[in-house]
């Protein structure tokens, strides 16, 4: 059975950087597959794919020998089980605000006795190139569960939830916890305010030793933050790639022309 290298790295020590799959194309999935990156995140959360699209884009990435995860929608017991039991080899849960909702999607990505994770199903063997048997009996030492820290309450709660046993690694979504931090009239969080949020995040891990991470939209920044200390990087999208490299171009074709901001991907 194949062994989750971003997990070795973690526990290394060392950081490591992936990126984010929103548009659900296969052949664009196919391609980053076999860049250097870490690992790829399916995004489930925000981008319209169906199980079957993600069955194939796992075993796209598990193919080309990169490791295939998946952005969730929640943390539900049944959502977790579907996404490990299509060939994720690992799950990146939003919205983990207390110590119950972590126990419980670490709990629904373990076999028992760790967890209450159901057993059954063959794709998940399949990208590992195990067989089932071999499977059952390593998934929980190689499955890597990461939880998202996204609210004022989550970091408030994060001592607690990142030295929860099973807690691979933390991962920011600056975007909802700066939103999250907004005051009552709907006014948002300066920057510095919300850099002292993701700053208590990283001291938070340190001090329990939960790796920690976030998404970032240029590498620049993935790299700064792995200065800091942070090892689990999103470096943008493919999304955001096409857009990005499509306007630098319209730029230059069109220099006088309207641009529109597209910047959000």
């Amino acid at each position: 059975m194949r062994h989750n290298p971003v997990k070795a790295k973690l526990r290394a020590g060392e950081p490591t950087f992936g990126t984010w799959l929103s548009l659900g194309d296969l052949y664009a999935t196919r391609v980053l597959a076999r860049m250097s990156w870490d690992w790829l995140a399916l995004d489930i959360e925000h981008s319209a794919i169906d199980w079957a699209q993600a069955t194939m884009i796992f075993g796209a990435v598990a193919d080309a020998g990169s490791v295939p995860l998946a952005r969730i929608p929640d943390g539900d017991h049944t959502t977790i089980k579907r996404t490990l039991d299509a060939g994720a080899w690992g799950i990146i849960v939003p919205m983990v605000d207390t110590v119950e909702q972590g126990k419980a999607a670490i709990a629904a990505a373990k076999y028992p006795p760790v967890g209450n994770r159901s057993v059954g199903g063959g794709m998940h063997a399949m990208n590992f190139g195990a067989t089932a048997g071999d499977y059952y009996k390593q998934a929980n030492y190689e499955i890597l569960v990461v939880l998202q820290t996204e609210s004022p309450t989550g970091v408030a709660n994060a001592e607690q939830i990142y030295a929860l046993p099973g807690c691979d690694a933390i991962f920011v979504g600056p975007n909802d916890l700066r939103a999250q931090m907004r005051s009552g009239d709907g006014t948002d969080p300066t920057p510095d305010q919300h850099e002292a949020m993701i700053q208590r995040v990283i001291e938070a891990g340190k001090k329990v030793s939960c790796p920690t991470g976030m998404h970032t939209m240029e590498a620049e920044e993935a790299l700064k933050r792995a200065e800091e200390g942070m090892q689990f990087l999103a470096v943008g999208s493919d999304l955001r790639m096409m857009t990005v490299y499509a306007q630098e171009s319209l730029k230059k074709i069109r220099p006088n022309g309207d641009q529109r901001d597209l910047a959000r991907y």
